[in-house]
């Protein structure tokens, strides 16, 4: 099936935001050629747990797309480890084929120190949530997976918890942690990564976790 040259694009927000902080990104994108859709976690002030903001996503992603259409994934701050868990717990690797976080605290941050709740206390260092998720991480080089970042971020501390021993970690120099989805240089870096063409085993590797789930040979 034929969907276009362009998947659809979803946004994740991070803690305490909505899907307003991509005013500037959302517009951006659509008028470079891709369809973007959002969604607000509820509540986003880390009080649920970030596998349960996971399945709001995974609610939104079957409310949305139709089963067979693919799409491309980008995840701010929260927002990418919210998305990782539904790409690597709910199914999301066999859907989802660009993955891109920004400024998220892959490997946690001094920071979430600062909220004792649930969603803030699995964003901390070693916490069993992240340790979990990095345990298996390599299944995102199934995909395309790209981490940007900055060495500015004063909200990952430190800044390298966004980077990842898979995919691609792009470095923007950019100030402060909000900006990352407002600065031009970081815009430019998305749409790098949106424009990257697909891993050439990628259907092969589909076929494979079809088998795992269902146990066929993926025939129809």
């Amino acid at each position: 099936m034929n969907f276009g040259d362009r998947n659809p694009v979803l946004l994740v927000h991070g803690i305490n935001d909505t899907r307003a902080i991509f005013q500037k990104m959302a517009p951006y994108l659509s008028d470079s050629g891709w369809p973007v859709y959002d969604l607000d976690l509820i509540p986003s002030n880390g009080y649920l747990g970030l596998d349960q903001l996971g399945k709001q996503v995974a609610d939104c992603v079957a409310q949305t797309f139709a089963p067979e259409q693919p799409f491309d994934l980008i995840g701010f701050s929260m927002g990418g480890i919210v998305s990782r868990y539904y790409v690597q717990r709910l199914g999301g690797i066999d859907r989802v084929q660009r993955f891109i976080t920004i400024a998220s605290p892959h490997n946690g941050t001094w920071t979430a120190y600062a909220l004792d709740r649930l969603g803030a206390i699995q964003m901390r260092p070693n916490s069993a949530f992240l340790q979990d998720l990095n345990r298996d991480v390599a299944m995102l080089n199934q995909l395309n997976f790209t981490s940007i970042w900055t060495p500015f971020d004063l909200m990952i501390v430190p800044a390298n918890s966004s980077q990842m021993p898979v995919g691609k970690n792009v470095q923007v120099p950019v100030l402060t942690h909000a900006t990352m989805i407002t600065e031009p240089r970081s815009l430019v870096e998305v749409v790098a990564a949106l424009s990257e063409p697909l891993k050439q085993n990628r259907q092969f590797v589909h076929s494979q976790n079809y088998q795992k789930s269902t146990g066929r040979d993926g025939n129809i």
